[in-house]
């Protein structure tokens, strides 16, 4: 498939969030619903959106009109916090966190030090990425540079804005999957000159989480942070209390585990914790002075047994938040299957999780949570043209239930809980269609 930048038109239901909110309640009115919409993009950029028969004529006579009826067309899924070494491990069977990572993860991780196997399973990772709707995500590599190489390369082939990095790991774990903090930041350095900020690719220093790294490696960190303060920190935090046990083990000087990376100075505006399921008082007012994100995981905090993330927390607190699947102690690379977790978590504390509050964690408070909001998450005149064409009817059971649904809401709320990759038509890349469902 060639993937040429030119002008588009889509024709469809078109759907989208138009401001960014600081209170849940406030999402519904910033909803915007185009029965017979049509979307303009030209050299990747959304050049204009409206109703079809006020814009129909904005579409130059060369330039085919992609015709979508019955479909609904919405921003590209951003996902906040995956695996792509762990697709091949997604099921794993039986255990929590800290004994997973020792009896499933690690041995996974071990291979992708062969850079024809990292090259293998990159591409298998952005095609199921796609496949899914997702078109922007925030993805840990492993310790080996070479497994960050293969997949920035095939990333840039479709000019997807992945952010990515290297794990920084030097104790606790196998001795196959260990750096040191001078290789670490060498290693780092060198990924970060050759891909951040290329295209459309950026870099997350990657220190995997607190009790692998020592002081020293987290001093590199910081390190690297200080010389390219525009690029990201991605790591864990809070999953699971045994981890966080050990964490306080590990640091006793530290007052509590979001300190650890606090004290080292890997807070801020591009910081996103993976988890934050049992973050303490001090930990939410940290998170948001420090202007720190957070990745809600609801299907591996489930499957691990890790906890409930409090979402209304997050909203009272005015903290940002996106939604990752993580895979692969999370089950699915699907965000409609994802944000049915998220709504079930809601669920157990006695809470909702609507499906309008559900496509903004997706999209735009996604593109929020990772800083690019002003590029991402919309359908904004000038924006990234990352979109997906979605089939709410692509089951018999699907059907029978929008048939049944009267409101958008509704209609909106039966797409989250019964799609799934099923549901995915089309998905378009920097305004190039990288996906078609067969």
């Amino acid at each position: 498939m060639q993937y040429t930048q030119s002008i588009k038109a889509i024709r469809a239901s078109i759907l989208d969030i138009t401001k960014v909110v600081d209170k849940p309640e406030d999402i519904e009115q910033h909803v915007r619903f185009i029965e017979d919409g049509l979307l303009l993009v030209d050299q990747g950029r959304i050049e204009w959106v409206g109703e079809w028969e006020e814009g129909k004529d904005k579409v130059p006579d060369s330039v085919r009109i992609r015709f979508y009826p019955g479909k609904i067309v919405m921003p590209g899924f951003i996902d906040t916090h995956i695996h792509y070494p762990q697709a091949e491990m997604v099921g794993a069977y039986g255990e929590q966190l800290l004994e997973w990572l020792n009896n499933y993860t690690f041995p996974t991780e071990a291979r992708y030090k062969d850079r024809d196997y990292s090259k293998e399973m990159s591409k298998f990772f952005i095609k199921q990425l796609l496949r899914n709707g997702t078109t922007t995500g925030m993805v840990f590599g492993t310790v080996h540079p070479e497994s960050v190489d293969a997949l920035f390369s095939e990333a840039n082939k479709l000019n997807m804005r992945i952010v990515a990095g290297k794990v920084m790991m030097d104790r606790n774990a196998p001795d196959y999957l260990l750096d040191t903090p001078e290789t670490s930041y060498n290693q780092t350095k060198t990924l970060i000159e050759k891909w951040h900020k290329k295209d459309r690719l950026l870099y997350a220093i990657t220190p995997r989480f607190a009790p692998t790294s020592t002081p020293e490696q987290l001093e590199m960190a910081h390190k690297l942070r200080e010389e390219y303060p525009d690029t990201y920190i991605h790591t864990h935090l809070s999953e699971n209390t045994n981890e966080i046990a050990w964490v306080k083990e590990l640091f006793p000087e530290q007052d509590g585990y979001l300190d650890v990376y606090h004290h080292y100075g890997l807070t801020g505006s591009k910081s996103v914790f993976a988890h934050c399921v049992h973050l303490e008082d001090q930990e939410w007012d940290c998170i948001q002075e420090t202007d720190s994100a957070i990745a809600f995981c609801p299907t591996s905090n489930l499957y691990l047994g890790s906890g409930l993330f409090k979402m209304q927390e997050a909203w009272k607190r005015n903290v940002k938040v996106g939604i990752g699947t993580d895979i692969g102690a999370g089950t699915t690379f699907n965000m409609m299957q994802t944000l049915n977790e998220a709504y079930k978590v809601a669920q157990l504390q006695q809470q909702k999780l609507s499906a309008f509050e559900a496509l903004y964690l997706a999209t735009l408070g996604g593109a929020k949570a990772l800083s690019l909001d002003h590029l991402l998450g919309n359908f904004e005149v000038g924006k990234e043209a990352d979109f997906v064409v979605i089939d709410p009817c692509a089951t018999p059971l699907q059907q029978l239930r929008y048939d049944n649904s009267s409101e958008l809401i509704e209609k909106l709320f039966v797409l989250m809980t019964l799609g799934d990759d099923r549901s995915i038509y089309r998905t378009y890349v920097d305004g190039c269609l990288v996906y078609e469902r067969s």
